[in-house]
């Protein structure tokens, strides 16, 4: 039976719910009002077996997610929607010391026995590291991880929506907010139109899901993150290598693509979640580091600038799920640095749950009633 559903936020979540159920056949309705889209913003490597983090919810859903890529690119093939915003690239770790490559080699050594999507795992220098990327400078020796992969999350969440488009569904750039009826069922309220009413309503607006249910009465345990990270871009011909994606240790990550374009970020600014301005005393610095290993870099002049606002829970958990007290209205928050590793594969079971299905990863485990709850309890 189709349903009519509505969609708030149209980043990798929103836009992965959207098209799977416009797919298969739903009427779909996407809100969003274009500002401060974590997405967007996101430097966008798909790396996650290396962390030292010890949640394993919070591992399997990173790792899954990864993995999940595959069925969403050929998914979108199969619609005749080719994109060249993911690519399986391998990752080139880079250490201050020989013992933190090490290390993290024996990890992903380990790991690769559940995910075999790791791939070849080697510690390169001398010309095995000069052919793997010939531009890199001031690095003796790095570790390869074959699996490591980018992508471009703009790029990739326009295709999505153009998708859920051409099987029937709308995209609305507005802001919207919601009421609820004394049975629990939502209303979306816009600036301009009445009230809408639909069968399920899927909240995936990251970073700004307190702000939608705070006037329904609760408190969600979601802060902001403002994240910059700098676009360079060379000659489109300048280099049409798929190099891998470079990950030091510290905060920003270099992606180069095969347009001559090269992603340096991104930034973690936790006093400044919601302020969406660039700031040069920020990337300025994260450029010099980039400088230091990409010094060919230095020469590009066309620059853009990309600022988001990611989603943190105070356990750094995500969530997903039925959100308690509200009648099939599903959300998913708390993704934040690993957004775009785990994104696609949350929208799609939020497509799932709107559908009335159950969800392959269990839902206990990234309950949603432990970060959203009504004022007073």
């Amino acid at each position: 039976m189709q349903k009519k559903i509505a969609v708030i936020g149209g980043g990798i979540v929103g836009a992965t719910a959207s098209y799977y159920l416009a797919r298969a056949g739903h009427s779909v309705s996407v809100f969003d009002s274009g500002n401060g889209q974590a997405t967007a913003a996101a430097a966008g490597i798909i790396c996650p077996w290396l962390s030292r983090r010890r949640n394993k919810n919070w591992y399997r859903l990173v790792s899954e997610g990864a993995a999940f890529y595959d069925q969403l690119l050929a998914d979108l093939a199969s619609d005749g929607l080719k994109t060249d915003a993911y690519a399986r690239c391998g990752a080139l770790i880079l250490g201050q010391s020989v013992d933190y490559l090490h290390e993290v080699h024996d990890r992903a050594l380990e790991r690769r026995e559940q995910a075999p999507l790791i791939g070849n795992v080697a510690i390169l220098k001398g010309s095995e590291l000069q052919k793997a990327f010939p531009t890199l400078a001031n690095v003796e020796q790095a570790l390869y991880v074959g699996g490591g992969a980018r992508v471009d999350g703009r790029a990739l969440t326009k295709t999505l929506l153009k998708a859920t488009t051409l099987y029937g569904g709308s995209i609305h750039k507005e802001t919207v907010s919601l009421a609820k009826d004394k049975d629990g069922t939502l209303s979306l309220l816009t600036l301009d139109g009445p009230p809408q009413r639909f069968d399920a309503v899927i909240l995936a607006a990251g970073a700004w899901l307190p702000q939608l249910l705070k006037p329904l009465g609760y408190t969600v345990d979601v802060r902001g993150q403002k994240g910059q990270l700098v676009v360079l871009q060379q000659n489109e011909d300048t280099d049409p290598q798929n190099y891998p994606v470079i990950m030091p240790q510290g905060e920003i990550d270099l992606l180069p693509f095969d347009n001559g374009k090269t992603v340096v970020g991104a930034s973690h600014e936790n006093d400044r979640g919601y302020d969406l301005q660039p700031d040069a005393s920020v990337t300025d610095p994260m450029l010099e580091q980039a400088y230091t290993w990409l010094p060919h870099l230095k020469d590009v002049v066309n620059a853009d600038i990309r600022v988001g606002t990611r989603a943190y829970t105070s356990d750094f958990s995500p969530f997903f799920g039925s959100v308690p007290g509200l009648q099939n209205c599903f959300a998913a928050s708390g993704l934040g640095s690993s957004g775009l590793t785990s994104g696609p594969l949350i929208g799609y079971l939020l497509a799932e749950l709107a559908q009335g299905k159950e969800s392959s990863l269990p839902t206990e485990n990234y309950p949603v009633a432990a970060y959203v709850k009504p004022v007073g309890r």
